[in-house]
Formats: C-alpha cells, sequence, structure tokens
C-alpha cells in the first residue's frame, strides 16, 4: 500500500462472485497504480500526512517507476507499452511534461536493479517492498536497519501470501455499487472495488488476471468508461487481522519504508477488525 495519502474503499467483490462463479473476494491493499492507501489507517490516531507532502511522494515513486520501465522497455513510449501508461497516469496527475521527460532521461544515468524485499511486521503481518537502487547492498542494510527500528523485519516466504493480478483502475463518475458489479461482470473481471485517490476523487479498481488485463481495460472502455491506468499488483490473498495497538505501529513502519527514497512501492497484507 502507497501511503502517499488515504482512500476509503469498500470491497463489492462478493457480489461478483455469486453472480459469477468468479475467484473469492480479495483485500486490495495497495495501489501503485493510484498511490493510494487504505481506509484502515483512518482508524490510526493523529493521522496527519500533507496533501503537498503525498503529492511529492507520489511524483518520487511515479519517477522511480518511469526509470525502470525506460530500462526495460526502451524511451519510445510508442513501443514500450508501460511506459506509455505510466505517462498516462502521470498526465492523469497533472504531472509537468518537464518532469516526464526529466525522469525519462534521468533512465540513462548509472545502472539500476529491481529487488522484492519480504518482510514481517507487527502482528505477524507480511510486506513486500519493491525497490529501484543502485547498490543493492547499501539498499538492504538501510531497510533492514529502518524495518528493525520501527518494529519490522525483513525475511523470507512473504511473498506465498500474495497473488500478481492485473488492476484497472478507472473514474467513479457516478456509477452505483449495483453498476460498478455489473460492469466488473460485463468486462471479466474477478473483483472490483470502490476507492479514492491521493486527491479524494473516487476512483474503481478492476481486478482480474495478469493476461486478461488488456481485455478487461478494452471491455470496460467499450462499455463507456473512462480508465485511468493499468498496472500488475500483488493482492494478498492471507491477511493478518491487527489490533488497534498493532495497526498504529505497522502505519509508522510503512511510512518509514515508503519515506526511503528507493522503495517504489509497498503492499500488505493488513486487516483491520469493523
Amino acid at each position: 500500500m502507497m501511503l502517499g495519502a488515504f482512500r476509503l474503499t469498500v470491497r463489492v467483490s462478493s457480489a461478483v462472485q455469486k453472480a459469477c462463479c468468479l475467484c473469492p473476494a480479495r483485500a486490495l491493499h495497495s495501489s501503485p497504480v493510484l498511490w493510494a492507501g487504505h481506509n484502515k489507517w483512518s482508524k490510526v490516531k493523529d493521522i496527519k500526512i500533507p496533501k503537498d507532502a503525498a503529492r511529492a511522494r507520489m511524483i518520487a515513486k511515479l519517477t522511480l517507476t518511469i526509470r525502470l520501465a525506460v530500462r526495460e522497455g526502451g524511451p519510445n513510449p510508442e513501443f514500450n507499452v508501460a511506459l506509455a501508461q505510466l505517462i498516462e497516469q502521470c498526465r492523469n496527475k497533472n504531472l509537468p511534461k518537464a518532469t516526464i521527460e526529466g525522469a525519462i532521461k534521468g533512465s540513462k544515468s548509472k545502472p539500476v536493479g529491481q529487488y522484492l524485499y519480504e518482510a514481517t511486521g507487527p502482528g505477524g503481518c507480511t510486506l513486500l517492498i519493491d525497490v529501484l537502487t543502485d547498490n543493492h547492498t547499501r539498499s538492504h542494510n538501510e531497510l533492514k536497519h529502518i524495518m528493525t527500528k520501527n518494529g519490522g523485519a525483513l525475511c523470507e516466504g512473504a511473498r506465498r501470501n500474495f497473488d500478481r493480478k492485473g488492476i484497472v483502475a478507472a473514474s467513479r463518475d457516478g456509477i452505483s455499487s449495483e453498476k460498478a458489479l455489473e460492469l466488473a461482470i460485463e468486462a471479466g473481471a474477478e473483483d472490483v472495488q470502490e476507492t479514492e485517490d491521493e486527491e479524494e476523487k473516487p476512483i474503481l479498481q478492476f481486478v482480474c488476471d495478469i493476461t486478461s488485463m488488456k481485455a478487461v481495460r478494452n471491455a470496460l472502455e467499450s462499455l463507456g468508461i473512462h480508465t485511468l491506468s493499468a498496472g500488475l499488483e500483488y493482492v494478498p490473498h492471507t491477511t493478518s487481522l491487527l489490533t488497534p495497538t498493532q495497526l498504529e505501529t505497522a502505519f509508522t513502519l510503512v511510512e518509514a519504508v515508503n519515506d526511503y527514497p528507493d522503495v517504489i512501492r509497498v503492499w500488505d497484507n493488513i486487516d483491520t477488525q469493523d
């Protein structure tokens, strides 16, 4: 989950499952596509993350991701689908053209590598940390220190609690929960969730199999839905229920990890009591 901002997430997947015999409902706790958080953090007392700070973090993470996309697929968005999608996200977030071009040119600097770190936190929750760095040893050691200082630890095995899924984000535009379910069914999605992005704008996220992401997006567009982005996410299939005290500690931990410059995004499997 990216904690650059907070969003209200309402799961409506159970109805989709009953209507279509699709995959079981799963809690989506991270969105690199939208760089938003989860409503569970609203239960943490005295949360205060200024919107300008949240936006600065979002821009930094998008810049890192653009560097990665260019490194893997080249600087031409006509031939690099991932880069084209990221540029689209940046434009939807009103990032200046100069910032986008600077990120693309910055990818020509010293070589970087991408790493997925596994970690555990309060109450046995698990985290996946996506890192882009030019010095793996440095990043590993510094993240290890951050985790230890904030009640967590790097570990092995956290990945098994998550599934890799495609996420198509779309503008809500007054669409009701019932209509969102109908759209998910018609588009072939496994799950749909109602969220708010870091600017508190209503968003729908359609969860699907990786191989179906393009088809789901095209189907939604054909149904008249304005899609904002599409990308791959780690969606937890096993969650950890935390107490209020554990939740506060987890919030501090995830914030500290997200503040580390080499971190692109963080996913977690945290759940809370209603």
